[in-house]
């Protein structure tokens, strides 16, 4: 199914919901299609085109609900999976955290999202910047893997009330990694955007290779604390699961950092250094997002940290409801503030410390204290007078982000950075931070 406009989605969902019999119904319907190019050992390995859609009817009787999904757009099929909604419908469980689906809402202007010269990405465009990506490898005497990766959608939902949201995003992403002949250096590079223009293959190659180049042969050193900079790559793994957890339901259930004897939480606390500011706009041009969220509330700016005090939480429209306050929709993506330091600035700035540029393999330890543990990789580099001086080997750490960002010394310029475990895209500074928490070598690369 091509990429339909707004108009088109309407009359379908429409359609959809001229078969409902049921008390309340919802149609949704998305669409993706896109290419990809994969290389590994310095030659291309897959090619393709990708395309998908998906229609999700949900049928509602009282409290019982049940969704059917299909790829088919006939009327007799659409028929169908209405009614085998529902069929499944009568046959649920009462939900007892059922909301009723939301009225026709406004929402505010389209964000820019979709940019046509990345939905017309062509295969000859994937082949020529991997060519050039390829070509850097191997003038470095480098062996390169990587992943570019583009698609352009639409997502649209209707329901029984008059509820209409249409939304369209386009996105192109970006890998590499690069290692030398004999795997003792290894150096990393990712990058993702909705506009192909402000993305630089050679550019990302170029700063892998650097890193592989350089990371060989290298020096171990004593675990311990550290002054640390976190690359955004890095830095973004961690903080993925700071901002993931502000939900004021689990905070309330006393099952969250921010949660606090007796049902109460810390909300409106101080819990990190003043210089830390988190928010989520969907229209700010360098982070776009949908202008509406999943159940149809309409999106808006959302300051979730501001000075380092706890602004908002996340409030399903059920918990909402429960508490009697404004339901809060989880963001398209997190934006952190920052300074106007470039990473070569904050290392210039450094007397004694550590470069890291990725950290993977990040696993929960204390959900109450947000302690996680993993790895540094692809490139980890010891810093003495405000110089890169040689390569050290990998650490297992044991951190939190909240630790972390009581921590801070210094914040870079933000960035574009799309996580290495999570996937999700968020703006975010490189982080200069004492005393991190390095337990452990590592001897992968």
């Amino acid at each position: 199914m091509a990429l339909l406009t707004p108009d088109e989605a309407q009359t379908l969902l429409k359609k959809v919901l001229s078969y409902s019999k049921a008390d309340e119904c919802q149609a949704s319907i998305s669409s993706n299609e896109g290419g990809n190019l994969r290389y590994a050992r310095n030659s291309v390995s897959t090619s393709g085109v990708s395309r998908s859609t998906e229609l999700a009817v949900t049928s509602v009787f009282g409290k019982k609900q049940g969704v059917t999904t299909i790829n088919e757009y006939d009327d007799a099929s659409l028929e169908k999976a209405v009614r085998r909604s529902e069929e499944l419908a009568r046959l649920a469980p009462e939900n007892p955290e059922y909301m009723p689906f939301l009225p026709a809402q406004t929402y505010g202007p389209v964000p820019q999202t979709f940019i046509p010269a990345t939905a017309a990405i062509t295969a000859a465009q994937r082949a020529d910047n991997v060519a050039k990506s390829l070509q850097i490898a191997k003038d470095a005497g480098l062996i390169a893997a990587g992943y570019l990766e583009h698609g352009a959608g639409f997502s649209a939902m209707m329901n029984s009330h008059g509820l209409f949201a249409y939304h369209t995003q386009t996105e192109v992403d970006f890998s590499i990694t690069m290692r030398t002949s004999d795997g003792t250096g290894s150096g990393y590079s990712s990058k993702g955007y909705n506009d192909v223009a402000q993305l630089d293959v050679p550019a990302a190659s170029k700063t892998a290779a650097w890193k592989a180049s350089h990371s060989g042969g290298a020096r171990a050193l004593e675990p311990g604390k550290y002054t640390v900079i976190l690359e955004p790559a890095a830095g973004v793994v961690l903080l993925e699961n700071l901002y993931g957890s502000l939900d004021a339901r689990s905070a309330d259930e006393g099952r969250s950092f921010l949660s606090l004897p007796g049902g109460k939480t810390r909300l409106g606390e101080k819990l990190v250094d003043e210089q830390v500011t988190i928010y989520s706009d969907p229209w700010d041009p360098a982070l776009p997002g949908s202008n509406y969220s999943g159940d149809g509330l309409p999106s808006e700016k959302i300051t979730w940290i501001e000075k380092g005090v706890i602004k908002n939480l996340v409030y399903s429209r059920y918990w909402a409801q429960k508490k009697g306050v404004k339901p809060v929709p989880n963001p398209d993506g997190y934006i952190m503030m920052g300074g106007t330091a470039s990473l070569d600035d904050m290392i210039k700035g450094t007397d004694r410390g550590i470069l890291v540029t990725r950290m993977w393999y990040i696993r929960e330890v204390d959900p109450q204290t947000l302690l996680y543990t993993g790895l540094t990789r692809d490139g980890t580099f010891y810093i003495e007078n405000g110089e890169i001086k040689f390569p050290i080997k990998n650490f297992r750490f044991n951190e939190s982000p909240i630790i972390m960002l009581n921590n801070l010394e210094a914040l870079g310029k933000p960035e574009r950075t799309v996580s290495g475990e999570g996937g999700g895209t968020a703006m975010i500074p490189p982080m200069k931070i004492r005393d991190f928490t390095f337990s452990s070598l590592s001897d992968a690369v």
